[in-house]
């Protein structure tokens, strides 16, 4: 049984505008007003809670070099995060974790080391791959968590426990980049397999489930969705937009051939505050439901 587990957090996003809050934390709630927890009641979900965040703070001036934004807070919201996880795994359901931003993924991959060891698909309209090294300074884990994923950032966020890597770089498979994606050959090197939204057009739905497949090893997997995977034309409620993504028919598609091979999944990055008129919810609440209503079936 899916079990829906809220996790507002918006910790590892940049703030919009200095001494601002990102509104992604309210995504959760957003989603339930537009009807989502009560579709998915009907299906016979369970409503598992939430698990909330600590405080969002600017900390641009503050924060010692390093550090990523809002560091204690989100490593504290991971672990807990974690245990709830395991928790709603070792009664039996498939938990579906209402972001919030994509930093949630460091919680997920804090159970997935100590219980799971499934696969890793990465659904996003970015690799979200900055780290220590790169071309870019680390400072927003939303925009870093796939390298923390697979044990490329720092000690404090990618091997929290010494659990590093919380995903075998060998089973993790990103769908959903755009062609110009600075980092996208580096991390075609760095993962199974990597299919912008162009090559998942250019292959079709079947062929490209077939690859996701043979990136996890034919073997369970988590499944994060960032909607920002969506074009900005039907979906610019998100912290980074962007042209040339999919459209909500192709994202059902894709969800509702992957969603039942995943031990659980994560849908972050949706920002209430840049849609107050619900019309986006009402979006995703659709896709959601009907992407994800067999999430866990053949696990």
């Amino acid at each position: 049984m899916i079990a829906l587990l809220s996790a507002p957090s918006n910790l590892g996003l940049r703030p919009p505008q200095p001494g601002s809050v990102p509104g992604t934390a309210k995504a959760p709630e957003a989603l339930r007003e537009a009807g989502l927890h009560e579709r998915f009641g009907r299906l016979g979900v369970l409503d598992a809670g939430a698990v909330l965040p600590g405080r969002y703070v600017d900390d641009d001036a503050t924060r010692p070099p390093g550090f990523v934004r809002n560091e204690v807070a989100l490593v504290d919201h991971a672990r807990r995060l974690a245990v709830r996880l395991e928790a709603v795994r070792a009664a039996g359901h498939a938990p579906l974790v209402l972001g919030g931003d994509c930093s949630l993924l460091v919680g997920v991959g804090i159970a997935n080391a100590r219980s799971w060891r499934a696969g890793l698909v990465h659904v996003d309209g970015h690799t979200d791959f900055r780290h220590p090294g790169g071309a870019e300074p680390v400072a927003s884990v939303a925009g870093e968590d796939l390298a923390a994923a697979i044990g490329l950032h720092t000690a404090a966020v990618s091997d929290v426990d010494g659990l590093a890597p919380y995903f075998d770089h060998r089973r993790t498979v990103h769908l959903g980049c755009r062609d110009d994606d600075e980092e996208r050959e580096e991390v075609a090197g760095a993962i199974a397999d990597l299919l912008p939204v162009t090559e998942v057009r250019r292959v079709g739905l079947d062929a490209a489930v077939a690859r996701v497949r043979a990136g996890t090893a034919n073997r369970p997997y988590w499944l994060q969705l960032d909607v920002d995977v969506l074009d900005t034309s039907v979906l610019p409620a998100v912290d980074s937009p962007a042209p040339g993504g999919l459209v909500p028919d192709e994202l059902v598609a894709l969800l509702q051939a992957l969603a039942p091979g995943a031990v659980g999944a994560s849908v972050t990055v949706f920002d209430p505050d840049l849609g107050l008129d619900g019309r986006y919810a009402a979006l995703l609440t659709k896709v959601l439901v009907e992407g994800f209503g067999a999430l866990g079936a053949v696990v």
